[in-house]
């Protein structure tokens, strides 16, 4: 039983980190591009959304954050080995 809940686990990770992280960035893209105004379909000008904008760089702040956060986990024992800093205060054998 061990076994098929690790996988589970590892499915669901991989879900949220392969399927929803670009999922999200194209969310934020979507709303950088609702922001930053633009044409209507008649050719008037759009006014831009400054709040849609906002939204959209918190929104890549998060992927980013998520994706150094993903790097420094793996990377954790090679830099405590050669630098003796632990970055996360777990996971350290």
């Amino acid at each position: 039983m061990e076994t098929v809940e690790a996988i589970g686990k590892v499915l669901v990770v991989g879900l949220l980190l392969g399927a929803g992280l670009p999922a999200l960035f194209a969310v934020g893209l979507r709303l950088q591009t609702l922001g930053s105004g633009g044409e209507n379909a008649d050719g008037t000008p759009q006014e831009p959304h400054p709040a849609l904008k906002t939204l959209a760089y918190v929104i890549f702040g998060v992927v980013i954050l998520v994706i150094l956060t993903g790097i420094l986990w793996i990377t954790r024992q090679t830099i405590f080995y050669y630098t003796g800093f632990k970055i996360f205060p777990f996971g350290y054998k």
